[in-house]
């Protein structure tokens, strides 16, 4: 058998951690303030204030700023899986370094390499969620430069008000794909401790929650993030 019954409670372990909290991240922020969430609000107000603006030089400006961080993040995913399938020809190189390494569990090659191979498929997927973030954000830059006929062709203000909110859609859900595959940076770093003990994967995992929940919940910047329109940490309020 390939994988020990510890190895495949771990594994699975850390899945449903990875998935679980992304689900819970999502739900969540319909009903609770978070990062996410005030994030929508303020890009809503920024294309509103597109709308009534000469010109976008300046928001074509802050977009290519962050389709340029997403683009490192891509490409710097190619080179990880570039290295990940170097190792991943060399397996029995790591076995030996692995075997080497004291309280590390007796390693094997074949075991070795479908934890590579797991992990290049992780990769796979942030590479997947950061190149189609850069194409949303440049669905974007479409959008800045439709919205100039919003003011020099003074658009009723219900149009103006409709196309800012879906073009603020299209930002949100960029952002939500970049968080994705920073998500998925972070769960490959704690992934990567399986290949030391299978304890210290679900260690990790656990870790990697708390931190991604205390940032996207308690953090400081959430507050001062949310003091800028009003709201304080908690329950959204209906009004």
């Amino acid at each position: 058998m390939l994988l020990s019954v510890i190895d495949i409670i771990v594994l699975l372990f850390f899945f449903v951690c990875w998935i679980g909290y992304s689900l819970f991240a999502r739900k969540r922020a319909k009903t609770t303030h978070c990062l996410s969430s005030i994030l929508c609000e303020l890009r809503i107000d920024w294309m509103r204030n597109v709308m009534h603006k000469d010109n976008q030089i300046a928001d074509a400006s802050l977009i290519g700023n962050v389709e340029r961080t997403v683009t490192f993040f891509a490409s710097s995913t190619i080179l990880v899986l570039a290295g990940v399938i170097t190792v991943l020809a060399h397996a029995d190189q790591l076995v030996n370094v692995l075997n080497e390494l004291p309280l590390t569990p007796t390693a094997h090659v074949n075991m070795v390499q479908f934890k590579l191979a797991v992990l290049a498929l992780i990769f796979i997927y942030a590479f997947f969620k950061f190149t189609w973030a850069i194409r949303q954000f440049g669905f974007v830059s479409v959008l800045l430069g439709v919205s100039v006929n919003y003011q020099q062709n003074q658009r009723p203000e219900e149009e103006r008000e409709e196309f800012a909110r879906h073009a603020a859609k299209v930002l949100d859900q960029s952002g939500h794909e970049y968080n994705k595959g920073l998500r998925t940076y972070y769960f490959a770093l704690a992934y990567m401790s399986w290949f030391l003990h299978p304890v210290m994967l679900v260690v990790s995992s656990a870790i990697v929650v708390w931190v991604l929940y205390r940032r996207e919940y308690k953090s400081r910047v959430l507050r001062d993030l949310l003091a800028t329109k009003g709201f304080v940490p908690g329950k959204k309020v209906k009004e």
